[in-house]
């Protein structure tokens, strides 16, 4: 794997964190005592519940999510399962915000069956929607995908295995000024995911001596939008030299425009809302030279492999790295604690993670030896974060940077590793 130390790619995360952490902390919810909760220290089989897209806009991310999640439970249960009982999975769809009672709906559903995890959403609003549901009932929420910097620190029950868009925004802004652009715009969708992330990437551009074009406070469009004409036209018209697109399944109908209007699509940056295999959806070469961002590491050809195990169709490994780690983390805070209540497995999260140190351990069976032996450990996640900080998220993780080829699929390039 190809690093760089990431230091200039994420000086700006960093001065931006203490800011946008303050900002997110003063109206960040607290758990309140639920009416009805297990006994600390249960040890029932533990019950994971998922909450990921199985329709919606990104529908897309949800088979490797699933799969991650899948294939974690199937090498917990190999190596014995968590305190004496095999773990179960509960699937359940999210959808999208647009969709928001689906979500709603599905937690109540998850809750009523008894689940003391969830591993979800994969959208920040969806997330937005029902984490108060969530976590008043003292159970577990870990988000594998969630990057809005406002949900950092967003309750004690929360947590997320994915970096936020500190450091995601700041390596797409220092790509696009690193391939020698000054002028650049962005095609943001009005939606909490593309507001955050494109704060982010203006502060960036701007911060380095870059001017910030198009896409500002005002510019974004509706998420429900069909026809971009307009829009597309707006935004060439404050002449960006290279464009990202923060966006779902909007940019099937965004790049055919911007290629109608005359606009170089090799100029064009993508995130981890849209990149995506679109080789069904546009014409050869269309994407040839795009490039686009997606935070955590690239999954080996190992680990691509136990994937396709779980499910031979898959097709996109999108956060099933982050997905899978969450899944080994709940389960070995639940073995650390001795308890697979919320309570339990919340307070011990941190601590598997690596937050105090410990013996470094790569798989379930390895951490659960080590805890038996009475260490403290690290788990050395797939996707390449670290330890949960505290604002439960991750303290550092890579940043995917690919590229685009004739067929409209996308390849690794390298990584960018920063901390917060």
């Amino acid at each position: 794997m190809t690093r760089s130390t990431g230091l200039r790619a994420f000086a700006v995360a960093g001065a931006l964190a203490l800011a946008l952490t303050a900002c997110s902390s003063s109206d960040s919810g607290t758990s309140e005592e639920p009416s009805e909760t297990r006994a600390a220290g249960s040890t029932d089989a533990l019950v994971i519940g998922t909450l990921l897209p199985q329709t919606g806009s990104l529908a897309f991310l949800g088979p490797p999510e699933i799969a991650g999640v899948n294939l974690a439970v199937e090498e917990i249960n190999e190596a014995g399962g968590v305190l004496g009982n095999d773990v179960t999975v509960e699937h359940a769809d999210s959808s999208d915000a647009d969709h928001a009672e689906v979500a709603t709906q599905s937690v109540t559903d998850l809750l009523g069956k008894g689940v003391q995890v969830i591993i979800g959403a994969a959208s920040s609003s969806v997330t937005r929607n029902v984490v108060d549901d969530i976590t008043n009932a003292e159970v577990v929420q870990i988000s594998p995908a969630n990057t809005a910097t406002d949900l950092s620190g967003r309750d004690p029950f929360y947590f997320r295995t994915a970096p936020s868009d500190l450091m995601q925004g700041a390596a797409l802004g220092n790509l696009i000024l690193g391939d020698g652009h000054t002028n650049v715009g962005a095609l943001v969708f009005n939606e909490d995911y593309g507001t955050s992330l494109r704060d982010v990437l203006k502060a960036t551009v701007e911060d380095a001596g870059g001017s910030f074009v198009y896409g500002n406070a005002g510019e974004e469009f509706d998420p429900t939008e069909q026809n971009y004409s307009t829009i597309v036209s707006n935004a060439l018209a404050a002449k960006p030299d290279a464009l990202a697109i923060i966006a779902f399944e909007q940019t099937k109908l965004i790049v055919p425009e911007l290629k109608a209007q005359g606009f170089d699509t090799s100029k064009l940056y993508f995130v981890d809302g849209n990149l995506s295999d679109y080789s069904a959806d546009l014409e050869p070469g269309t994407l040839t030279g795009v490039q686009g961002t997606l935070p955590g590491a690239f999954p080996d050809d190992a680990f691509q492999t136990r994937l396709k195990e779980v499910d031979p169709e898959l097709k996109d490994f999108s956060y099933a790295a982050e997905s899978y780690d969450a899944t080994i983390l709940a389960a070995l805070a639940a073995v650390k604690g001795g308890g697979t209540d919320g309570k339990t497995i919340q307070a011990n999260l941190a601590a598997v993670s690596g937050a105090n140190g410990g013996t470094e351990v790569s798989t379930f069976e390895e951490g659960v030896e080590a805890l038996e032996a009475g260490d403290e450990i690290t788990y050395k996640a797939v996707s390449g974060a670290g330890p949960f900080n505290d604002d439960n998220d991750p303290s550092s993780a890579f940043i995917g940077i690919y590229k685009y080829g004739e067929d409209n699929k996308y390849t690794w390039i390298k990584a960018e590793f920063g901390e917060l």
